[in-house]
């Protein structure tokens, strides 16, 4: 069965994005391999405010060779998202998507959809780059009310050059508290 990870960068204190959704913070590491990380994956999962964030930066969706883009929202239509698929029900969508061939699939959208997904035991893996750098507040990583989630450390890496840690996490249970 195909993996849903969920990956990206945070904060110190936790945050995937400052108090205004802002993300200047994150500093791009030159000795981070983007290819070979996107090389695992064909699915990217996009909750509903990021890919808003997105369309703001002046993309809709940027097409990616051999990746497909899935926009979840209740109040977007397919033709605010024309290179995407649009769905209203992740849970269902992506309980589908894993049992189909292909690659692993990349959760690439907010502590929202993570949340969803990950109380629907649809997450397998949690990939975090800690930046070193405190916001004081902002979006977490993992929005409250949420479950507990075990998780089993099963790689790290420091990135020297800024500081950076690499975060690698199978979760081991995820259950209501």
């Amino acid at each position: 069965m195909r993996k849903v990870i969920y990956g990206g960068a945070m904060s110190l204190d936790g945050c995937i994005a400052g108090p205004r959704g802002e993300y200047d913070w994150i500093v791009m590491d030159p000795d981070v391999d983007f290819a070979r990380l996107m090389g695992r994956f064909d699915t990217f999962l996009i909750g509903r405010k990021t890919f808003q964030v997105i369309q703001r930066m002046g993309a809709a969706a940027p097409p990616t060779p051999g990746i497909r883009n899935v926009v979840f929202s209740r109040t977007l239509r397919p033709g605010d998202c024309p290179q995407a698929t649009l769905s209203d029900n992740a849970e269902q969508f992506v309980a589908e998507l894993r049992t189909q061939p292909g690659k692993d699939i990349a959760l690439f959208g907010g502590g929202e959809l993570f949340r969803s997904l990950l109380a629907a035991g649809l997450v397998d893996e949690v990939h975090v780059q800690v930046v070193p750098v405190l916001l004081g507040g902002g979006i977490p990583l993992l929005p409250a009310p949420a479950v507990r989630a075990g998780l089993r450390l099963t790689s790290h890496r420091l990135y020297e050059k800024t500081g950076t840690m690499g975060l690698e996490y199978a979760i081991v249970q995820a259950r209501a508290v």
